[in-house]
């Protein structure tokens, strides 16, 4: 077997590399920046789950969210470390793509000044065009950084009402409790209403006949919801002892006592069903039913029909111009 002549290879290596520089630094620009961008998203996506590791290594919980409402600090943290990583990953991948663009253009002997400065140009020139796209991403930014909202909030955005599921540098993504996936446009959001910040407050208005014993009532109503806050199962998810706030409203048929719970963000419908049923499963026992609701009955709108077997008048012919004369 004859021995491999290892200068002429490396000869032959070395004219190809210099043939075809060109290509080989374009492929070597594009390979690193998609290496550069792996690397980086693995990263950013270890530091967003050591954060969210240890904040449930402190709460002792396997899973966000059974994260009790209490230490409220940590709730939001674990939402708005996933909502940087999101929007750092399209950050790093923005940034790393234009910068691998810029060379490859240098390596195709583009004169990258002036490309820039023809660029500087097109965008005075496409500056009025250009600025929602500006809007969108500055408006982006600040509110992930004022901690308006994050990935797993409940927020109110106008016409798009659920639960974030995307935070990205140009648009958010929101699905509603259809099921439909709305992507809103971080310029156009004028208000963020947020229901997962802080706590909720679950409101029962509950109507009661007029002639009931309210103080008898109001003490069924308020020894009931303070024991469901009781309850184990209900226990972490509550924040305060239930509250009656009163009457709310008298009318001829009823009166409408309110009571209200203060409670974790994340189970404000879930405790307010079950609380429903509580209640109602109380005034049973107790023989209060409901009032019912009023309903009028529109009568005599076709008085004007004609009634069956009525005779018909003959038209009476009006007089001549002759006859008036």
């Amino acid at each position: 077997m004859n021995d491999i002549d290892w200068a002429s290879v490396w000869q032959n290596l070395v004219s190809f590399a210099v043939t075809y520089e060109a290509p080989l630094r374009i492929i070597a620009v594009i390979v690193g920046a998609v290496i550069l961008r792996w690397i980086l998203l693995i990263v950013i996506g270890r530091v967003v789950d050591r954060v969210v590791y240890g904040v449930k290594k402190a709460q002792n919980v396997e899973h966000t969210t059974e994260i009790s409402a209490s230490p409220l600090h940590a709730v939001r943290v674990v939402q708005r470390t996933r909502t940087m990583g999101s929007v750092m990953r399209n950050l790093v991948t923005w940034a790393i793509v234009s910068v691998a663009f810029v060379l490859v253009l240098s390596e195709l002997n583009f004169s990258v000044t002036a490309l820039i400065a023809s660029a500087g140009i097109l965008g005075a020139a496409l500056g009025f065009g250009a600025q929602s796209v500006v809007k969108d991403m500055l408006n982006g930014l600040f509110m992930v950084f004022e901690d308006q909202l994050g990935v797993g909030d409940i927020v109110d955005l106008g016409e798009a009402i659920g639960v974030v599921e995307n935070v990205g540098v140009r648009v958010t993504q929101v699905r509603d409790v259809n099921g439909t996936l709305w992507f809103v446009r971080n310029g156009e959001i004028l208000r963020v209403g947020n229901k997962s910040q802080g706590w909720a407050r679950v409101i029962i208005d509950l109507p009661v006949p007029y002639t009931s014993d309210v103080h008898a009532v109001e003490d069924v109503l308020l020894t009931t919801a303070i024991a469901m806050s009781d309850d184990p199962v209900w226990k972490r998810k509550v924040l305060e002892t239930p509250e009656i706030w009163g009457i709310e409203s008298i009318s001829a048929e009823a009166l409408v006592v309110r009571l209200v719970m203060k409670v974790r963000t994340a189970d404000q419908f879930e405790i307010a069903r079950e609380l429903r049923l509580r209640l109602k499963l109380a005034l049973d026992d107790m023989g209060v039913s409901l009032p019912a609701l009023n309903r009028v009955v529109m009568d005599g709108l076709d008085r004007t029909a004609p009634r069956k077997g009525s005779p018909r008048t003959k038209p009476v012919p009006l007089p001549d111009d002759e006859s008036r004369s």
